[in-house]
């Protein structure tokens, strides 16, 4: 019997791509998306055209429409979320709100499976941000770091308390679990609203002697292409010493600025730009990587592609559907 899978926020861009290797390993999978972020483009259709691929369009609030989507998925890969700072910043409450009711609905979902082996929940690298900040935690960083949280008052910290509140229901849902914790993934389909695909596109907008604005220049981060993330969550699905287990997910070297970055893209339009370094971001760590050694080592695997082929294959993808284009790509 071939194993089912459902993937939350499937439209988007780590379903995407977790969707098309599941399907090319002969799962059947099932993308859930609202379109709310995530957009019905010309690969999506593509990938739906696969005699294994299903799409539901419904909102993951609306508990019977959950409800409704079945009780034979032996996986379930929960992703969708309101996410980006510019979500953010704007939406608080709906993020403390929305990304825990979406969860809770999964969960139920899970309950009332009979056959399920695996729920992995994607958290995120900013349930550190507290820790690093006051505590001074270790970079790289493990993922048995205790977690502590930002002033709650500040806007951003909505996204770090709904992780964290996730992980803890999670962890007492008493189904057979993974969570994951991403760290700066990146690549083709991932929407403008990102460090490496705005500097791409401010690069090929930009005039040769033009300058471009880069906040949070001095600030670093390690960057994980999207194939190699998506590797890394396949082994997670499919290993069993992975259950009820926390993993990061991402590359722990380079840890590179953010302005380094942005020259790297630069060079990749092969355009003679200037840098204009801003401040940074309100309550934008200073320094983010993970340490990846736990997962190396449940996994027997570690990312290949490194940050200068990254960024070209994303730059290419961009340059070739959505610069100059009237497709979008997630918002």
């Amino acid at each position: 019997m071939t194993d089912r899978v459902l993937i939350s926020g499937g439209a988007g861009f780590i379903g995407f791509h977790l969707a098309k290797r599941l399907l090319q390993e002969g799962y059947k999978v099932c993308l859930v998306d609202n379109h709310y972020r995530g957009v019905f483009d010309r690969d999506l259709a593509e990938l739906l055209k696969h005699p294994n691929a299903t799409f539901s369009n419904i909102d993951l609030l609306d508990s019977q429409s959950v409800e409704k989507l079945g009780a034979d998925f032996q996986v379930i890969v929960h992703l969708a979320a309101i996410i980006g700072v510019r979500h953010v910043l704007k939406r608080p409450y709906d993020v403390l709100w929305h990304n825990t009711s979406m969860l809770n609905n999964l969960i139920t979902l899970g309950q009332r499976q009979t056959k399920l082996r695996r729920f992995l929940f994607a958290s995120t690298s900013e349930i550190y941000a507290g820790g690093v900040e006051h505590y001074g935690l270790t970079i790289p960083t493990p993922e048995d770091s205790l977690l502590t949280v930002n002033k709650v008052s500040a806007p951003r910290t909505s996204y770090m308390l709904s992780k964290i509140m996730g992980e803890a229901m999670v962890q007492h849902s008493g189904l057979p679990f993974s969570i994951f914790r991403p760290h700066n993934i990146y690549g083709p389909r991932m929407g403008l609203a990102h460090v490496i695909p705005e500097q791409l596109r401010k690069a090929h907008d930009a005039n040769p002697g033009d300058s471009i604005d880069v906040p949070s220049a001095d600030h670093t981060r390690a960057f994980c292409f999207v194939s190699d993330s998506v590797e890394m969550l396949f082994r997670i699905m499919k290993n069993e010493s992975c259950r009820d287990e926390v993993l990061n997910l991402g590359t722990e070297r380079p840890e590179i600025t953010i302005g380094d970055l942005v020259k790297f893209c630069i060079r990749t339009v092969n355009k003679s730009i200037v840098i204009n370094e801003l401040p940074p971001f309100e309550g934008s760590p200073k320094r983010r990587a993970p340490d990846m050694q736990k997962t190396k080592d449940l996994l027997g695997f570690e990312s290949q592609i490194g940050l200068p082929e990254g960024i070209e294959k994303t730059w290419v993808w961009y340059r070739e559907n959505i610069f100059g284009s009237a497709d979008r790509s997630a918002i």
